[in-house]
């Protein structure tokens, strides 16, 4: 009998933890989620050279070349600046994010044009940018803290690789998404596919992401395709040249500046 009594204590010694500690959908979709944002920092700056691909309902294709910089801000979001080099109907544009940590994104677009600089308001940051299907708000980082109502869903298989599928919800009550579907790669941590639903809960498009290379502790993808279903428009994205830890000055990034 005592032998009975020990073993049932060491049984639930070992699995009442188990159960104590066991993750909801959303603790789990959160976790993960974190995990992937804290493995991201440190890379401190980034620049790059970029192709743009908008592609019409008929197939027909326009190219734009730009360029990239970013700025790792400590304690907040990144800061970006892309800078259109060809064609010439657009070379000169340039668009300036601060993303935040749970505040709102501040954006910028200089139009050489108009020879003025135009702030993208909350209300427009849904809307498409420059012509493609990336919205404004896809430029940001993504924050932790800008989702909330997180779920882990599944687990899945793209390319041969597990990924772990997470819903999530912008906080932002004027986001053009009403949620988002995840698929991440926890080798990566980061997405390799994204569905976007639009504010009626309808699917609007796909991401999905590719190409990815190594550098140093950090993944990239080298391209990103965005599919728009109810358009049947897309939009493509590629880098080159791409490089982490180079030089960069605050004042680059800086709305002031972006006429010079």
């Amino acid at each position: 009998m005592l032998r009975v009594m020990t073993f049932a204590s060491l049984l639930s010694c070992v699995l009442l933890p188990a159960v104590a500690f066991a993750e909801t959908p959303a603790e789990k979709g959160r976790r993960i989620s974190a995990e992937a944002e804290k493995a991201g920092d440190g890379f401190k700056s980034e620049s790059s050279l970029m192709t743009m691909i908008l592609i019409n309902a008929q197939g027909d294709r326009v190219e734009r070349k730009m360029r990239s910089r970013t700025m790792e801000v400590d304690g907040d979001g990144d800061r970006a600046i892309i800078t259109f080099e060809w064609p010439a109907d657009v070379k000169g544009t340039k668009l300036l994010t601060w993303s935040h940590k749970k505040d709102e994104d501040d954006q910028w677009l200089f139009l050489p044009s108009l020879k003025r600089v135009k702030r993208i308001s909350s209300r427009n940051r849904s809307g498409s940018f420059m012509g493609s299907e990336f919205a404004y708000e896809d430029l940001g980082s993504q924050e932790l803290d800008k989702y909330t109502d997180y779920k882990w869903l599944r687990q899945e298989t793209v390319d041969g690789r597990p990924v772990e599928v997470i819903e999530r919800v912008p906080t932002d009550r004027r986001s053009g998404y009403s949620r988002q579907i995840v698929w991440m790669d926890t080798g990566y941590q980061w997405p390799v596919k994204i569905e976007f639903y639009d504010r009626k809960n309808e699917l609007l498009k796909t991401m999905t992401f590719s190409g990815w290379k190594q550098f140093g502790r950090y993944w990239r993808a080298g391209g990103i395709k965005v599919e728009n279903h109810q358009t049947k428009k897309s939009s493509e994205l590629s880098w080159e040249d791409r490089k982490l830890g180079v030089d960069v000055s605050a004042s680059e990034f800086e709305s002031a500046n972006l006429d010079e």
